[in-house]
């Protein structure tokens, strides 16, 4: 039987959404375990998500410069080799972190990795004979990697922080003549996850008519900031952050929205993650899956018409878009979407 280790490397790359969900047991982890030594590993953008955790420390993946293909990868193995790590949560199980593996058990460190649930996932988003039932949340995966290195966690115990204090140089951001502050995020990956851009301008025009609401844009890609900076200029309550703030700054002004709209992306996970009230818009995915924010009521996911489209979900990641199904999104509408909003806001 193997010791209990004391220093455990958790492997999770990416994405975004996913390295956000591992926050929430990672809190848990600490309370539980003081005296467990954690390092993180994941890409270098991620750093300051793990900021908060003060017996986690982060050590960056340059998985497309020097840590790069099979030989980059072994080399940064033996690296975390000679910070002494004596097991691995493989919180990802890729094909990268499996070269890794490979590696730390040549050399006697314990590895335990996730289980993903591929077979049930594929019941769930298959064509034929579908099996539509709610799956194991990717959160309570996590936490059983932890178990399996002899580190049981029970969720119930997971307390959120504080709210991150915002920048000076921020702090003229949030107009406190608005009644309350909202966060938009309207891009996904995938074309299947996205609300329709004219239905979104659509919530955004009657949000900005309120006059008591402040709109904050969040994106990612140079096309997005574009257009979010273009929506940004047409409306006095909303301001465009796409593009404008380093991820830290991001991070404190999220954790400072009274609510989010997003869709089923990396933003929703982030606002979750500081009990930041959360609403999702799902086209070909569903929660279901177990990817749904962290401690969000299920009341707060809107959800396409599956009596009209009852293939939802076509896949995990929403990236298979069935003929017929371009505008399943559009059972979805504005009106839903901002009696939702006011709901959780009480305007």
């Amino acid at each position: 039987m193997n010791p209990k280790p004391t220093h455990i490397l958790v492997v999770r790359l990416s994405a975004l959404g996913d390295v956000a969900m591992s926050i929430p047991v990672l809190r848990v982890l600490c309370t539980t375990y003081p005296g467990l030594q954690i390092t993180m590993l994941s890409k270098p953008f991620h750093k300051p998500l793990f900021e908060e955790l003060p017996n986690v420390h982060f050590f960056p993946a340059d998985v497309s410069g020097k840590h790069k293909g099979i030989k980059g990868l072994l080399k940064l193995a033996r690296q975390l080799k000679k910070n002494k790590v004596d097991a691995v949560a493989d919180i990802h199980d890729v094909l990268r972190s499996n070269v890794m593996n490979a590696f730390f058990k040549l050399n006697g460190i314990q590895v335990a990795r996730i289980n993903k649930g591929r077979a049930e996932k594929k019941a769930l988003t298959r064509a034929r004979n579908k099996i539509f039932q709610p799956l194991k949340t990717t959160v309570e995966r996590y936490a059983e990697v932890f178990e399996k290195l002899g580190f049981p966690i029970d969720m119930d115990q997971h307390t959120f922080p504080v709210r991150k204090e915002i920048p000076p140089i921020m702090i003229p951001l949030f107009d406190k003549t608005y009644k309350k502050h909202i966060g938009i995020a309207p891009f996904a990956a995938h074309q299947g996850k996205m609300y329709p851009l004219d239905l979104m301008k659509e919530v955004i025009a009657q949000l900005d008519s309120e006059k008591n609401i402040q709109i904050f844009l969040f994106g990612g890609g140079k096309k997005e900031v574009e257009l979010l900076k273009s929506i940004g200029q047409k409306h006095s309550s909303v301001t465009n952050l796409a593009g404008e703030l380093s991820f830290d700054q991001e991070l404190a002004m999220i954790s400072n929205l009274d609510a989010m709209l997003a869709m089923d992306s990396g933003n929703a996970h982030l606002a979750a993650i500081y009990d930041v009230p959360t609403i999702t818009i799902w086209g070909m995915t569903h929660p279901y899956a177990g990817f749904y924010p962290f401690n969000q009521p299920a009341e707060n996911a809107l959800l396409a018409n599956r009596e009209a489209f009852p293939l939802i979900p076509t896949s995990v990641y929403g990236n298979k878009l069935p003929k017929g199904y371009e505008n399943a999104l559009k059972s979805i509408t504005p009106d839903q979407v901002i009696i939702k909003l006011k709901e959780i806001l009480e305007v």
